[in-house]
């Protein structure tokens, strides 16, 4: 079976993918020449309810117990466990995991926010999307059984600081 081979086609305008190595194989980048500098990560993300199923969590009635703080300590310990569930992704001794959890009676639903902190090598983006989205995941989990159609929606980077390509805010 042939291999496709991928070659670094980078610009200026386009960088190279850092996880391929220029046969095409998945590699681990290696961070050792680079400093370490303090290094934070905000995430967030929605998961939509019923204005019941969301008054059930407040209220704090929900069969399984307390939804929030359940999903804030999962968010934390998901942080914590990125690097075994993504793929080349660095182990990272985390010096800060916050997860805060908002009820929206608006969407309606919980608003989740990540803030996770280090300083190392390399960033914490993958740690603060990854304790977003296990929070969400069980948030979903705890209220299934009430409302199956609960949606989990927009997890994504909300600010990036610190690192070689400085400060990120989404939409600026």
């Amino acid at each position: 079976m042939a291999r496709k081979v991928f070659r670094d086609k980078a610009s200026k305008d386009s960088p190279a993918l850092t996880h391929i190595d220029a046969s095409g194989e998945a590699r681990m980048v290696d961070v050792s020449a680079k400093a370490a500098t303090e290094r934070t990560a905000v995430a967030e993300g929605r998961v939509v309810m019923s204005k019941a199923t969301l008054e059930l969590i407040v209220s704090g009635n929900a069969k399984k117990g307390d939804v929030l703080g359940a999903a804030r300590i999962a968010g934390i310990m998901a942080a914590k466990r990125t690097s075994d569930l993504i793929p080349l992704c660095h182990p990272l001794a985390l010096s800060k995991v916050t997860l805060d959890i908002a009820p929206d009676k608006k969407l309606p639903g919980c608003v989740v926010r990540a803030t996770v902190k280090v300083t190392g090598p390399t960033g914490v983006e993958m740690e603060a999307l990854t304790a977003v989205s296990v929070a969400c995941l069980t948030i979903y989990d705890m209220i299934k059984a009430v409302e199956r159609g609960v949606r989990i929606e927009g997890i994504h980077l909300i600010e990036k600081i610190g690192g070689k390509s400085g400060h990120y805010r989404a939409g600026k």
